[in-house]
């Protein structure tokens, strides 16, 4: 987040914009935390995970009333296009002060690359990472004692860290929550690659099948030789430094965003598809469910044998 946040407010600039920061979110916003940034306010920051200006959830934003008075405190200001960094709550209130006459942007925040009409979220590559980078050093500690290691990564309602980090990883089982799967099954081929020489399995576990010791259990009960070791990795996967490819996709999104409002876009989500730059109304973005690689999830599969 904070890549583009240097984004919007370096091309606000450049642009000859006055640029302000809302600290905390929409908690923020009502409670008039609202500063002037300039380009020392974003000076060092593309390296930093999380983001300068914090966030904060806000249920009094989620009524009329408080909608409304965000609009007024943005238009006291003479604030009249806001970007918004985050899911899909941010995007719903992006919508919402849309409708009362305030020019907004939203950009895809999110690590579990859960928001439609862009190939990948802010974030999501380098929560791919922690999670590859956390199983290469399990491996070498399963290898060592013929375990098997089952890692609970984040993805509540989408399998994409799971899926990308599993594939990316080598994980011989990946559950998520689009695909059903057969626990019978899965317990039986552990078995057997133990029998046939394997020195350990991986499998990945997006929160959203059920929890990593669950798992664990599960697949202790139907061979009891499973020796599985259980790994949450928690809110680890949304710290540490940004991934190159997460820098430069937040900037050309940070950019992208300025100039979509100053060429009078308003009340779009920003994305990338297939390496190119694009809009897509927010009521459709947040009514519509991302579609799930299955091709992908396939050549885990293929490649897990």
């Amino acid at each position: 987040m904070n890549a583009a946040l240097r984004a919007v407010v370096r091309s606000g600039l450049y642009h000859g914009l006055e640029v302000y920061g809302i600290q905390r979110g929409y908690q923020g916003l009502l409670n008039n935390e609202i500063h002037k940034m300039d380009l020392r306010s974003v000076g060092d920051i593309i390296q930093r995970g999380g983001t300068i200006l914090q966030s904060a959830r806000c249920p009094e934003f989620k009524t009329l009333e408080g909608q409304q008075k965000g609009a007024d405190i943005l238009n006291e200001h003479g604030i009249d296009g806001l970007v918004v960094i985050g899911g899909d709550g941010s995007y719903q209130g992006a919508n919402k002060l849309s409708k009362l006459g305030i020019k907004t942007m939203g950009l895809p925040g999110t690590i579990d690359n859960d928001i439609s009409f862009t190939d990948y979220t802010i974030g999501f590559d380098t929560a791919v990472s922690v999670v590859v980078d956390a199983v290469n050093k399990l491996r070498d500690t399963m290898s060592s004692h013929a375990r098997s290691s089952v890692v609970e990564v984040m993805g509540r309602h989408c399998g994409d860290i799971a899926l990308h980090a599993g594939l990316a990883s080598g994980a011989e089982t990946i559950l998520v929550p689009e695909v059903p799967y057969n626990m019978d099954e899965i317990a039986d081929r552990m078995k057997d690659n133990f029998c046939n020489g394997k020195r350990h399995s991986i499998v990945i576990v997006a929160e959203g099948v059920g929890k990593g010791e669950d798992v664990a259990n599960a697949l202790k009960e139907r061979h009891a030789s499973i020796d599985a070791r259980v790994t949450v990795l928690g809110h680890i996967q949304r710290g540490g430094a940004p991934t190159p490819f997460d820098r430069n996709l937040a900037s050309r999104l940070g950019d992208f965003a300025v100039r979509s409002l100053i060429e009078g876009h308003s009340d779009k989500g920003c994305g990338m598809i297939k390496g190119e730059l694009v809009l897509t109304d927010i009521d459709k973005v947040v009514n519509t469910k991302k579609e799930f690689d299955m091709e992908l999830y396939e050549l885990a599969l293929r490649l897990s044998q």
